[in-house]
């Protein structure tokens, strides 16, 4: 108890400098009195957080594409490209968040970024009246190329306060709690995850349905701003020390025999020292690969499934059981983290979407559109839990905020060219099925680059 309290003092005298009474780990209560290890509050704290980003990930903007283009008055490669603009400067910005993450710590960046991503999407819910007044302000002939910049800027501000901040705080503060218990945590975390990304656009559709889009965008910023605002004051905190604890809890179980990621260690590394290791870019690259197909899928995935003759409801539905494979396949992987070399569950991981990807290329064959939902919802499930669990372990926690800034950065990258580049092949192409096969060229090339790379910590010896 004593050395407890030793640490929440060094910890807060440290970073006194600059943190509010109110954002002290004592406040509103002291998680080293509770009668259980505070990380499983943590736990459940992170996994709401990833899921109130929705709005601001492709999931969430995805069944909004067709009202914009509508109200709007852009087409759909206008529409595409206002989100590959937007997107890829969030994710200019995003290596900058991950200093502030590691500066001012997740408390701080969970209820800024909840507030932000609440009013930006109070902003995207009058986007189109936006344009409409600024071209009457500036006597334009046409409201087109405002409407496109209006998006623009509504498309930063989403995804960086939404997939960029609230999901990278939430993810760090997860790996931060545990050690020898982080793919447990991830796995369990991944589950509730998975099914919230996997069923949002059936769920979102059904909320425009009974109000309108307006009120949905603008419904949901209430509860983000002041619901996930409210609960990350009150829940969050950056890391054990700073409340006296230690990782795990008192009596940590011992790393599982199996386990070859299980090193006596532990380095921590900078963030150009983990650039320069070839495992960052291995992970890196296999979550981005995923984000390039899942955005590219999901955010056309109402045309797409028109392209074959389905309805918008049937398209739609294709996320249920991608939920429910992704739902599995997230508590298995946060079994298997724990125990299984995590580059062999990239390698699946990139199999799985390869397979998924090739299939939904070829969704008007019945027979593969099962191939579709096991391979993309298979993928889906490892995404969560490894993209917790693969920084920390290999590279501490000390710069993790850093570190993961530029990994959300490439991550953001990659998801802003998905649906570009499948609008771009639907207008000139003709239809999206050439986009989805250039997409499958990168799995097998990632997989053989997590083959050839070696855990930075074995290399640290």
């Amino acid at each position: 108890m004593k050395l407890r309290k030793r640490l929440s003092k060094q910890w807060v005298e440290q970073h006194s400098s600059y943190l509010h009474p109110l954002l002290r780990p004592h406040r509103p209560f002291d998680p080293s009195q509770l009668p259980f290890f505070y990380g499983w509050v943590i736990l459940a704290a992170c996994t709401i957080g990833v899921i109130m980003s929705i709005p601001g990930q492709t999931m969430g903007v995805s069944v909004f594409t067709d009202y914009l283009i509508e109200a709007t008055g852009i087409s759909r490669l206008q529409l595409s490209n206002a989100y590959l603009i937007g997107t890829v400067t969030s994710g200019l910005l995003l290596p900058f968040g991950g200093v502030f993450l590691d500066r001012f710590g997740t408390r701080l960046s969970v209820v800024l970024a909840s507030v932000w991503l609440g009013l930006t999407l109070g902003y995207m819910s009058v986007c189109d009246r936006i344009a409409v007044s600024l071209t009457q302000t500036w006597n334009l002939s046409s409201s087109s190329y405002v409407a496109f910049g209006v998006l623009v800027v509504g498309f930063t501000s989403l995804r960086f306060s939404g997939q960029g901040m609230l999901t990278m705080a939430s993810r760090n503060t997860l790996g931060k709690w545990f050690d020898r218990r982080r793919g447990l945590a991830s796995g369990i975390a991944g589950v509730f995850i998975s099914f919230g990304f996997a069923s949002t656009p059936s769920i979102l559709n059904t909320w425009i349905e009974a109000t309108t889009w307006r009120w949905t965008w603008v419904s949901m910023g209430v509860i983000i701003a002041l619901g996930m605002g409210s609960l990350g004051w009150a829940f969050y905190r950056d890391n054990p020390e700073e409340c006296g604890l230690h990782m795990d809890g008192k009596n940590p179980p011992p790393m599982p025999k199996k386990s070859q990621d299980s090193i006596d260690r532990f380095r921590d590394f900078t963030r150009s020292e983990a650039l320069r290791t070839p495992a960052f870019w291995a992970v890196t690259l296999a979550l981005s690969c995923q984000a390039l197909a899942i955005t590219g899928i999901t955010f056309h995935i109402v045309d797409l499934g028109a392209e074959v003759g389905l309805t918008k409801a049937e398209a739609v539905a294709l996320f249920i059981p991608i939920a429910l494979v992704s739902t599995v396949m997230g508590s298995l992987m946060g079994l298997a983290a724990d125990r299984i070399r995590l580059q062999f569950l990239f390698m699946g991981m990139m199999t799985a979407l390869g397979i998924g990807i090739a299939s939904m290329a070829n969704l008007d064959i019945v027979a593969l559109r099962g191939f579709a939902i096991a391979g993309l919802g298979s993928s889906g499930g490892c995404f969560g839990t490894l993209s917790a669990v693969a920084l920390p372990r290999f590279f501490g926690r000390t710069h993790l905020g850093a570190i993961s800034g530029v990994q959300m950065m490439s991550i953001v990258f990659a998801s802003a060219v998905g649906p570009s580049w499948m609008a771009f092949s639907k207008d000139y192409l003709g239809s999206y099925q050439m986009g989805l096969y250039s997409f499958c060229i990168f799995p097998p090339i990632i997989l053989l680059l997590n083959l050839v790379a070696p855990n930075p910590q074995s290399l640290a010896k």
